[in-house]
């Protein structure tokens, strides 16, 4: 039985989300009033906005003995994206993108005018899995024989995992370095449903499947709490026994630092005492330091060149090489059936089906990056991965921070799966919710519903009526012969029985260093791993790697992203402290009847 043969209530119920969603945003509708004022100004700046994003600016000499910078000092994310409205207007850069950070580096390391990196590491979030990539490529850059130079007035975590593997680390004489370990935090919403008068009714399948406990308990389960330290403590391991090799630390007494909160009690002259880095220095000492190792006066200016003006001119590497093409598609973000971000199957499966046709190209990487969504958009972005399949491309997948749950969903059919050792992937489950907002709508705001029905389960699902027990068992089969099609699709693609899928999935997360162990990847890698993978075995020794989907975007769809955007700020500036609360119930009202989605925290 596929997902798409959905019995009718579960179209009723998208009738009752959008009547849901109605009433949570009439809170916010004068503001349609107010917007008609602000439209003739928002057509006025689209134009000077569309080409704030267009232009570009002239194409900067790279001499030789240059120094490429790496500043860290924003949110990293999956791949390069057009700054919003408020950013431009503003004058904010916007995020730095992983997909740019590798492709510099594999430019830098083969290009004779740079000599070698500054790591500046300011102030940078970024996932486990994402840092690890980063900390590769550098790794990859150092490899050809050049240096590379990380300092910081003070390190984060995650940034000093990156600076451990420079050549040269300094910190700032009042810095400090700091190193605590791994912790991530779940939010838990049942007590203030329980004030609101909402209860959510919840169906499911797997033990872990711990994405519903936010609304049905106030802490987290033994089992999610099991799952989450076993995967926590091998994400942990990885970094500490990198930042080990790296500074020739041992592993115990790094732990014994993070444990002891060094990091606050110790003078900076002990990081240097105890090798986590190599001088004190002042920022402009620093700068001093790289022009002597590239040949530079002490008067002179460093020769420098930012990330975003050396991939203007840069020669990145399989960008337009030869006729031999692969694909990689970016999937990052909700899995959903529609809407201008994440994985939305109505946009995803269409450019999937035309690489399926498109003779120039011989094989597909998909790069995956999501904890999930609507198990029914997963499994249509399956089945056109399938149809490639069948069109003779090759099929491999790239899992960055997270392959989880539905995102291991549109994956488990590849050829080949790759995963960063540091990667969430599995949570195969299945569940469902249905809100019951009886005790909000008709207790607490006195509103009255009356039905009239000609069969017994015609109101059902209702906002207002607990669902009977006849009702719970067949909205529980539903949820079963779900979670039967993902293990059966696992276990297709994973070329192993139902029952062994069965026994690893439960709703279960799995670090990727033991998702190999139990064959739910194949490799350890990241997407140049992957990539590389797919043209060796495709026989290319050149071949042109070609990004999607077009992350361009034309004027219309600007223009109704600069109107969200106005409106979004608007209802937080309005609702203030309460904002999350509506969003987050919007978003429970939005959710497909049957989801495939994993709860991960934020690992910090």
């Amino acid at each position: 039985m596929r997902l798409s043969t959905f019995p009718p209530y579960i179209q009723k119920f998208s009738m009752l989300k959008k009547y849901f969603i109605s009433f949570l945003g009439a809170l916010t509708a004068f503001w349609v009033s107010l917007m008609l004022l602000f439209i003739i100004g928002i057509v006025m700046v689209a134009g000077s906005v569309v080409a704030s994003l267009g232009v570009s600016q002239g194409a900067v000499e790279v001499k030789d003995h240059s120094v490429l910078v790496l500043t860290l000092d924003d949110v990293i994310q999956e791949r390069s994206t057009t700054p919003d409205f408020f950013q431009v207007i503003n004058g904010e850069k916007g995020g730095i993108a992983l997909d740019k950070i590798i492709k510099a580096l594999a430019a830098a390391k083969e290009d004779k005018r740079i000599e070698g990196l500054f790591l500046d590491c300011a102030g940078s979030s970024a996932g486990v899995a994402t840092r690890q990539e980063i900390a590769e490529a550098l790794a990859g850059f150092r490899s050809s024989g050049k240096w590379v130079v990380a300092y910081a007035d003070s390190y984060t975590q995650g940034e000093y995992y990156l600076a451990s593997g420079a050549d040269h680390l300094f910190l700032n004489p009042a810095g400090m370095v700091d190193l605590h370990g791994f912790g991530g935090a779940v939010t838990f919403y049942k007590g203030l449903l329980d004030k609101a008068g909402v209860e959510m009714q919840v169906f499911k399948v797997g033990t872990y499947k711990s994405a519903v406990e936010p609304y049905i308990l106030t802490s987290m389960s033994e089992p999610s709490r099991m799952q989450t330290r076993i995967y926590l403590d091998a994400l942990w391991n990885n970094t500490v026994n990198a930042i080990a090799a790296n500074r020739g630390i041992a592993a115990g007494e790094i732990n014994q630092f993070a444990d002891s909160l060094y990091t606050l009690a110790w003078n900076p002259k002990e990081f240097v005492a105890h090798k986590y880095v190599d001088e004190l220095r002042y920022r402009h000492e620093v700068i001093d330091f790289m022009k002597e190792q590239t040949g530079r006066k002490k008067d002179d200016d460093l020769r420098s060149v930012s990330l975003k003006d050396y991939l203007a001119t840069a020669a990145i590497p399989h960008e337009k090489s030869d006729k031999n093409k692969i694909a990689v598609y970016y999937a990052a973000g909700d899995i959903t059936e529609n809407g201008r971000d994440g994985i939305a199957s109505e946009r995803v499966v269409p450019d999937i089906l035309d690489i399926a046709e498109d003779d120039d190209i011989s094989g597909l990487v998909l790069r995956v990056n999501s904890g999930g969504g609507s198990a029914f958009a997963s499994e249509q972005i399956w089945e056109a991965l399938e149809v490639l399949k069948q069109n003779g491309k090759k099929f491999y997948v790239s899992m960055g921070d997270a392959a989880a749950s539905g995102g291991y969903y549109i994956s488990c059919g590849a050829d080949k799966i790759y995963a960063d050792s540091t990667t969430l992937t599995g949570s195969i489950g299945i569940f469902g919710m249905i809100p019951c907002a009886k005790g909000l709508l008709e207790d607490k705001l006195g509103l009255n519903f009356d039905y009239v029905t000609t069969n017994a389960n015609s109101a059902f699902p209702s906002l207002v009526k607990e669902v009977t027990p006849f009702q719970r068992a067949q909205m529980q089969a539903n949820i079963s012969r779900g979670y039967e099609l993902f293990t059966s699709r696992c276990a297709e693609g994973r070329g192993i029985s139902q029952d062994s899928i069965k026994a690893i999935g439960e709703g279960r997360v799995w670090a990727g260093v033991d998702a190999l162990k139990i064959g739910l990847v194949d490799e350890l890698g990241n997407l140049t791993d992957a990539v590389e993978g797919m043209a060796s075995e495709l026989g290319f020794m050149k071949y042109q790697v070609i990004d999607y989907p077009n992350p361009k975007k034309d004027f219309m769809a600007i223009l109704a992203e600069l109107d969200s955007q106005m409106k979004l700020r608007a209802l937080k500036e309005e609702l203030g402290p309460v904002y999350p609360v509506y969003d987050h119930m919007k978003k429970i009202a939005s959710l497909d009847p049957v989801q495939a989605r994993a709860a991960l925290p934020v690992i910090e």
